[in-house]
């Protein structure tokens, strides 16, 4: 008997997916655990697995197209079968989505820009309303590339942009860059990634949920710096100045329990584990990779892991157990040259410890005038959980762990 098959939830916080590529088409037979296709959700780009064997009788979605949770996307069934009855179900289900989107306030829709005031560039590939249509894999391929997206003219159905428009792209005099007429108002927009929705939506949450509040200290890494020369002379393991933060932090917390928790409403609730999360930068924003049992693991265990959650972030192959679990967060900004700032905690943490850069100064010591190297390092705090006295215990003994690196041994 056909049957629809919808878009299942991926990951905790997906409301909704872009269907980048289907992995299999109209007539094909399929069995439980074959990969239908790939989605784009709020944090990767993940396969959808089939549960159910039959064949393919109808593809209903297209390539790009964004789906809500729950939503269908195929009609599986035997072959020669009518599914007529199943397909109006689904026209009729759609049609009722897009009256609900109709029936919103106006300040909740999304708007396309106003057509009185002119675009900033002269192509444009995209819907009639404006929006930019284009493949996640051609923006991707676009950021790395340095293409301004906009600069180019789209192959695909409906003048979508896609892969081998960006491998083929081709710049002008002055194409690529955009451009700023003088006298002339004008802007560009690009579509919100499903990641960049969910980054905000939940970052959001945390700012005006949580009261935060922020400790800073300063620490010497003079002896970090020669520690770290003295481990990657003596063979292939290169270890980063930031696998050192996240085993002193991790190794600190358990000093330090109260910070490692979590604000549940009637309760708070103290890990007996420690898993620190590490900040990756992408395109679409930050994704946060856990690092297991972080104050058990060596240096080398811990560079690893870190290195491949990095590589797999940037190809958007982080799995939903890869970034799940957090109990503190660690997010480093010093390899960018900022010397300071404060991070937003990352639910369900009650802290996050912001990294700035590692500077020269000088200091006077025994009385002489000498240089040395210093980091700025900020903790950000729920005060519903940690109190500045408790959050400035812990940034001691992180200090003390940073400037003698050889007490995290003992």
């Amino acid at each position: 008997m056909a049957k629809l098959i919808a878009l299942n939830k991926m990951t905790d916080t997906m409301k909704e997916g872009v269907l980048v590529r289907w992995s299999k088409k109209k007539g094909d037979t399929v069995k439980p655990g074959d990969i239908l296709a790939e989605v784009e959700t709020d944090k990767a780009t993940m396969d959808l697995e089939n549960f159910e064997s039959g064949t393919i009788l109808e593809l209903l979605v297209k390539e790009g197209s964004t789906v809500p949770i729950g939503g269908a996307i195929a009609v599986l069934g035997n072959k020669g079968e009518d599914y007529s009855v199943l397909l109006a179900e689904a026209k009729s289900n759609s049609s009722a989505a897009d009256h609900k989107e109709e029936s919103k306030p106006a300040e909740e829709k999304t708007t396309s820009a106003p057509t009185a005031l002119p675009t900033s560039t002269s192509h444009h590939s995209g819907s009639d309303d404006g929006r930019l249509k284009a493949s996640p894999l051609a923006k991707k391929l676009a950021s790395e590339k340095g293409i301004d997206i906009n600069a180019v003219t789209g192959t695909g159905e409906g003048g979508r942009i896609i892969k081998k428009d960006i491998e083929n792209y081709s710049p002008s005099a002055g194409a690529g860059v955009t451009s700023f007429a003088l006298g002339k108002e004008g802007f560009s927009e690009i579509p919100v990634s499903q990641m960049r929705k969910t980054i905000a939506a939940r970052l959001a949450e945390s700012k005006f949920t949580a009261p935060h509040f922020y400790l800073t200290m300063e620490i010497e890494m003079d002896n970090v710096l020669k520690s770290r020369e003295r481990i990657n002379a003596n063979g292939d393991l290169k270890i980063s100045v930031n696998d050192i933060i996240v085993k002193a932090a991790a190794t600190a917390l358990r000093k330090h329990p109260q910070v490692n928790s979590s604000w549940l409403g009637d309760k708070i609730r103290t890990y007996h584990h420690i898993h620190i999360g590490v900040a990756v930068a992408v395109d679409e924003g930050l994704l946060v990779p856990v690092v297991r049992f972080a104050d058990q693991k060596p240096l080398s265990t811990i560079s690893a892991e870190v290195k491949e959650f990095s590589k797999k972030a940037k190809e958007k192959k982080l799995q939903p157990q890869d970034w799940a679990g957090n109990t503190f967060t660690v997010s480093n900004l010093g390899m960018f040259g900022i010397e300071e700032f404060t991070a937003i905690i990352n639910p369900p943490d009650a802290c996050i410890l912001a990294i700035g850069a590692t500077k020269d100064t000088v200091a006077i010591v025994n009385g002489e005038i000498v240089g040395k190297k210093v980091m700025k390092v900020t903790l950000s705090c729920d005060h519903r959980v940690v109190d500045g006295v408790v959050g400035s215990k812990f940034l001691q003994t992180f200090k003390e762990y940073m400037e003698d690196p050889v007490r995290m041994l003992v």
